[in-house]
């Protein structure tokens, strides 16, 4: 005799089973949510940091620019330095690496005592993000100073 297997059965409707396992579309969302809220946030950063650099680039610009100017006219003596105040003209060529259409730089010379004058220099540009920004370096000059006496002697 031959044997026969059954294979039994629950119910006439079976319930159909998951061949592969997936993500939900509220699980889909809130991937893409976070994603987005993680590349935007590095995006922001990224973005402060070269606004950051681009200022940093500047002012070491703006301050070299400075330092130049200020080793210039401590060159010069009391008359010279008398008849640049004279002149009245504040502003300052830029040349070189820190001239762009919105770096300025004004130099104003004033008596401080009889003998000594001085002497501020004020650099303005805009940054990146449109923002003004400025530098200020000030000095003074005495008549009877290293630099009247070197004109004087020689």
């Amino acid at each position: 005799m031959a044997s026969v297997s059954t294979v039994p059965t629950t119910s006439s409707r079976a319930l159909p089973q998951r061949t592969a396992a997936g993500f939900t579309l509220a699980e889909v969302l809130v991937a893409v949510a976070v994603l987005t809220l993680v590349i935007s946030s590095a995006i922001l950063a990224m973005q402060r940091g070269l606004h950051a650099l681009d200022t940093a680039r500047r002012v070491t610009d703006a301050t070299q620019f400075m330092q130049s100017e200020i080793e210039r006219l401590r060159l010069k003596n009391w008359a010279q330095l008398q008849l640049l105040q004279d002149s009245r003209n504040h502003a300052v060529p830029v040349p070189g690496p820190a001239r762009s259409d919105d770096f300025r730089c004004s130099r104003e010379i004033r008596d401080v005592k009889t003998d000594m004058k001085e002497i501020v220099l004020t650099a303005t540009w805009r940054g990146v993000d449109g923002r003004p920004h400025s530098l200020r370096t000030i000095t003074r000059y005495c008549r009877s100073g290293l630099n009247d006496y070197y004109y004087t002697v020689h």
